[in-house]
């Protein structure tokens, strides 16, 4: 049975419609509906339920050698108040899954896992700790709410003193009183845009979130947060990256130390120079391209997209896709199979959407 969040009352209060996600039941929408929570999100704030996220704490004398062996990242000199992202792999090099990792002390770290995969995530981790080191999945224990967009600060404000803000990207501080509450509070997010992550104790979620919907924040549901990360060209699991999508064939190097032994080196090594690469494709034909849609080259089958639809802000049907290397220059012409019409695709530059292009 899935089940509900802390915030799951709030949200039915707002309108929000239900359906179930990762094993939760979770809004989709708002009545204002995706579009404008989307377009909240990159010129206002918006305020997103994410308590279906997975959580857990590794610590001990051993915790950051079991970090560097079982993730892809390198940990030795992320400082006490930094996040990291890695990736999780199987000894042929697919992915387990891709996470964050909060460095709270020189041995403890706090890991914020994917919430489909949190039950199988648990069970590898614990399966390859060694040595003097204690897990605990904190999941069950903790809320998480992210507030983004370029007002977001300002909200955050209204409820929090500023002064003790985390300031750099992927930092956090451990305690921040918001709203009365205390919180950890990063400067992280799935939207490309500028905002904060919080993680609070469940019963304490819904102060925070009705105060910072008090403070301006929209209330946005999983149809926004996906437009907004396809947006970005950010990677989901079972999407971008996945059992049988290693880090490297996704782009993904910059979170792949291969001057470390860690699980799943030794498949990537030999498996050489990706042959195949994550492209961005802007739809410059009429329809919709989604996930799970081949492409073509003439009459060539030569690759797939991974998530598709219109994204809002750029006002233009993008995809993420995976095309031969050779095929996946700038202003390479494809075709994508919608429902047995071809659409003409255009290979354009990721992300869709950044800060910095806006």
């Amino acid at each position: 049975m899935d089940q509900k969040t802390p915030l799951y009352d709030c949200h039915e209060a707002l309108g929000g419609k239900i359906v179930p996600f990762g094993g939760f039941l979770l809004p989709v929408q708002y009545p204002t509906g995706i579009i404008a929570e989307h377009m909240a999100v990159r010129q206002h704030a918006g305020l997103f339920d994410v308590s279906h996220m997975g959580e857990a704490l590794l610590e001990g004398p051993d915790a950051l050698d079991n970090l560097n062996r079982i993730l892809t990242n390198r940990f030795d000199s992320l400082a006490v108040g930094g996040c990291r992202y890695a990736i999780m792999l199987y000894p042929d090099g697919g992915c387990v899954d891709d996470l964050i990792v909060y460095r709270m002390g020189e041995q403890k770290f706090f890991l914020v896992l994917n919430a489909s995969n949190t039950e199988k995530d648990v069970a590898w981790l614990k399966e390859h700790l060694s040595g003097d080191v204690a897990f605990t999945n904190l999941s069950s224990q903790t809320a998480q709410i992210a507030l983004q967009g370029p007002d977001a600060k300002e909200i955050l404000s209204r409820y929090a003193d500023e002064s003790a803000f985390p300031t750099k990207y992927y930092s956090f501080v451990e305690h921040l009183t918001v709203a009365g509450v205390d919180c950890l509070c990063s400067r992280t997010g799935y939207t490309g845009e500028f905002g904060y992550e919080l993680y609070m104790k469940p019963e304490q979620a819904g102060t925070v979130y009705k105060a910072l919907i008090e403070g301006g924040a929209v209330p946005c549901g999983l149809g926004a947060r996906d437009t907004l990360r396809l947006e970005a060209a950010m990677p989901l699991y079972g999407h971008e990256i996945s059992e049988t999508i290693d880090p490297l064939t996704a782009g993904l190097s910059f979170a792949v130390k291969l001057d470390k032994p860690f699980i799943g080196r030794d498949a990537l090594v030999e498996k050489g120079e990706p042959a195949m690469a994550r492209v961005g494709l802007h739809v410059v034909g009429r329809g919709i391209v989604r996930e799970h849609m081949t492409l073509f080259s003439g009459e060539r089958e030569v690759g797939f997209t991974t998530s598709g639809t219109m994204c809002p802000f750029v006002n233009c049907c993008c995809a993420m896709a995976y095309l031969p290397k050779e095929l996946s220059e700038i202003g390479t012409k494809v075709e994508a199979d919608v429902r047995g019409r071809r659409v003409p695709c255009e290979v354009v530059a990721l992300p869709f959407y950044s800060k910095t292009k806006k």
